[in-house]
């Protein structure tokens, strides 16, 4: 395998040069759509792409992607925030104004199980993941060969319950500073609050049940125990309470009394790699916004 083309990365950029991305969260109220469109126009923006919603028309939150054109935008778009944030304090909102064709930078940390990895480095490397893979992260050294053919730096990291907290310094060493999310790819460690607390709703798990179905571990054991017709995986951001944090996807496929724990477990490896691969495309597209433990993914 070689490192994704150098073509196929100034091909993007060069197509999304002029493209930014607003996302907007705050109290609904009459006037914010004309209002930001009105805003965008009388920077010289065509709006390209325009998704929202509420959870209430009266007294709900509403939310809002756009995706606009402005020719000259790396030049522009300190002026341009700096003018809406008088629009920001009126609305009450939280928004963001993103510059699509700078990629962000992802870490992704994985333990022995491979499948997952692999579906994000299969896609990175045919170019359909826009982001930078800056490192992979391991307290097994397994999948070093695979990711190194790469040119990806590996980091081997073993995690014993002796040495957990220096392991942890050691990987904050790494990320900190140098990636903006992070992908626990079939990692099999819980991380600390101290690891969390510089990336809020920036580390995505994948975990192997449909979430808060059988939580913790052996979920497809205790799923063969219980009879379940239907098995699933559930991408979610991390936060400090274990496999509790806001869904970003979630999918199934149904089984039946003639499925083993194996062929479970064959299946679900298969749901576990789509699932996780279409929420760190959905996070890179800056889709998902996060509201209290829920998402609202927006089209």
């Amino acid at each position: 395998m070689q490192h994704v083309s150098d073509t196929q990365w100034n091909e993007y950029k060069q197509k999304h040069e002029d493209t930014a991305r607003m996302l907007i969260t705050c109290p609904d109220q009459p006037g914010i759509v004309s209002t930001v469109s009105q805003y965008l126009y009388e920077q010289g923006a065509n709006i390209i792409q325009s998704d929202q919603y509420t959870t209430d028309p009266e007294g709900g939150r509403f939310f809002m992607r756009i995706e606009c054109k402005l020719n000259g935008l790396p030049a522009k778009l300190e002026q341009v925030r700096t003018g809406f944030a008088p629009i920001g304090e009126k609305f009450q909102m939280e928004w963001q104004l993103i510059e699509v064709c700078k990629r962000k930078r992802m870490a992704i940390f994985v333990s022995k199980e491979d499948h997952c990895l692999l579906e994000l480095l299969w896609q990175y490397q045919a170019g359909y993941l826009h982001a930078d893979i800056a490192m992979v992260v391991s307290n097994h050294n397994d999948m070093r060969e695979t990711v190194e053919s790469m040119n990806i730096p590996f980091y081997h990291i073993p995690v014993t319950k002796d040495n957990k907290v220096e392991a942890e310094r050691k990987q904050i060493e790494l990320i900190k500073g140098n990636v903006d999310m992070i992908v626990l790819a079939r990692y099999m460690q819980i991380l600390s609050p101290t690891f969390l607390e510089d990336f809020p709703c920036q580390i995505i798990n994948i975990h192997h049940s449909f979430l808060p179905a059988f939580v913790g571990a052996k979920p497809y054991e205790r799923a063969f125990e219980r009879g379940v017709k239907l098995i699933g995986a559930t991408a979610h951001y991390v936060t400090e309470e274990l496999d509790a944090g806001p869904i970003i996807e979630q999918g199934v496929e149904r089984v039946t009394h003639r499925d083993d724990v194996n062929g479970l477990k064959q299946l679900g490896k298969q749901i576990e790699r789509t699932v996780l691969a279409r929420a760190v495309h959905w996070h890179l597209e800056d889709r998902v916004l996060v509201y209290q433990n829920k998402t609202v993914v927006l089209p």
